[in-house]
Order: C-alpha cells, then structure tokens, then sequence
C-alpha cells in the first residue's frame, strides 16, 4: 500500500484546524484564523514525527498532553492556567468525538483497505470520506453542547441582601463570566441595578453615579459627602463592550442566596451599583459571580 506523507500531513491540518475552531466555539474563545492554522500545523508536524521515527518517546502520554496544551496554547493564547486547562479538555473532546465518526465513517465505506501504522491511520479512503466524518461529528458536539447547556431560568435564584440594616430581596442570575471583586479588600462583588436601591441609599448619590467615579461631588450635598464618602468603592472591570469599566460600590452588611437544594449565608460582599437596566423584561436585575455561589 502507497502511503503519501502530503495527503496525511494535509488530512491533519485540515482535522486540528476544525477541532481547534469547535474548541473556540463551544468555550467562546476569541477565535483568530492565524493562530488556529498554527496550532493545527504544530500537531501535524508531530504526526509526521511520530509516523516517521517511531520513537517511544513520541507515544508517551507525557508528551501527548504537552503538546495539547502547547497547541491549544498557540491557537488561543490564554494567559489564565484554568481557561487554559478548560480548552485543553474540550480539545480532547473534540478529538474523541472527531475520531470516532470519522472512523465509523471510513469503516462504513472502506473497511478492507484500512490499516492503522505506527499510530496513524492509512489507508485507499478518499478526503471526502474523511470530511463527511468531520461534518458529521462537528454537528454532533454542536448539538450535543446545545442539548445539554443550562438553560438561564436553571441560573436565576432569589437573593437578599442586607445594607444599612435594611432588607433588598430580588432576582439575580448567576453570572459564570463575573469575576469581580473589590481590588482593596478582595470582596466579591454582586452587580445590581441602581434603582433597587432608593429606599437605603440617598438618590443624590445614585442619580449621580457616572459624576462620582469622575471625581465629581458638586450634585452631593455636605452631609451625604461626609457620611458616605469613605463608604463608597470604586472598582474596575472589563467587558466585551467596555474594557475599562468603573463601578461604584458599597460594603454590604449580608447576603443571602437562595437555591433550590439549599440557602447560602455569605457575611461580606460588595453591591457594585449599575445606573442602567440589566434585562428589558425585569427577568433578573442582580449579577452574581460564580464564586460567591460556590463559597
């Protein structure tokens, strides 16, 4: 049997690029064509690598799971280790599911002239045998991740939270993308909407947000000023829609989560006060990180 080292070298780039860009969509990576090609092209290169020499060292789990996570390295460029591990992983599941219906497909078509040497697989199947199989399985990780994935009704919990002794019950979505805390004392932060707030804090200060985080208390009268001026918080945060974001914020005295199987007390967290309207309909109107809910 002839085997040609371009076709599997070509079969390969093609194979990592696809499973490099499910990866990117089902994580939400920022996806750059560049970057992809190039870690697609450092896992073909290994493969002609370890066809080639047929070093043990090659086969070593080790040295599997470094180059994953240089390929996934290179392709995304992430610079958080949990980020990284997370696309490591989904990389792997996407390899597994690409595998396998690729494989299957391959098997289906041509099962007699297909060998497995040295590690990879040859044989007289033609690249649209191959390319049906990664259609086939690129929709079959799309749907599976649509089928599974929480719907957001599953992440709104009920919260009350308590500052200047009085009591704000409302609706909040547990926000996996919200990280915030307080730079200074290291607090989360739950983002709720400022008009959740008039009957505890004075409307001078909330009408008046965006001049306060610019430096400007001529609207706040003396009184307000001294009372809440060591008080107030400012922290930053970036967003797709605004990378250096400021929010005012304010030490809160408790909060409660209520969810489904049980009720968290958490003793000290920060409201970071957002002078605009979370959703149109009213369906949440607090944000909750991730970490507060798992504390």
């Amino acid at each position: 049997m002839t085997i040609y080292l371009d076709v599997i070298f070509l079969e390969n780039i093609v194979i990592n690029y696809i499973m490099l860009y499910v990866t990117g969509i089902i994580s939400k990576a920022q996806i750059k064509q560049k970057k992809l090609f190039l870690g697609a092209l450092i896992g073909a290169i290994y493969s002609i690598i370890y066809y080639l020499f047929k070093l043990k060292i090659y086969s070593s789990f080790i040295i599997k799971i470094i180059l994953s996570i240089v390929i996934i390295y290179v392709a995304f460029n992430s610079s958080n280790l949990k980020e990284l591990l997370k696309k490591v992983l989904l990389f792997y599941l996407s390899s597994f599911v690409f595998g396998g219906a690729s494989i299957a497909i391959i098997y289906m078509v041509n099962s007699q002239n297909i060998t497995i040497q040295n590690g990879v697989l040859v044989g007289s199947y033609t690249l649209r045998t191959v390319l049906i199989g990664i259609v086939v399985a690129y929709f079959t990780i799309i749907l599976a991740f649509k089928i599974i994935k929480i719907s957001k009704k599953d992440l709104i919990c009920e919260i009350v939270v308590t500052l200047n002794n009085k009591e704000i019950k409302t609706k909040a979505l547990i926000d996996t993308g919200n990280l915030l805390k307080e730079p200074i004392t290291n607090l989360p932060v739950i983002v709720m909407e400022h008009t959740l707030l008039y009957d505890i804090l004075p409307k001078e200060i909330l009408n008046n947000v965006e001049e306060i985080l610019g430096g400007d208390f001529s609207k706040i009268p003396e009184n307000i000023k001294e009372e809440y001026s060591a008080k107030l918080k400012v922290i930053p945060f970036s967003s797709l829609g605004k990378q250096n974001g400021m929010l005012l914020g304010i030490k809160a005295e408790k909060l409660v989560i209520n969810l489904k199987e049980e009720k968290r007390k958490i003793d000290k967290a920060v409201i970071g006060i957002y002078n605009k309207s979370l959703t149109k309909n009213d369906e949440y109107r607090s944000l909750l990180g991730i970490e507060i809910v798992e504390k």
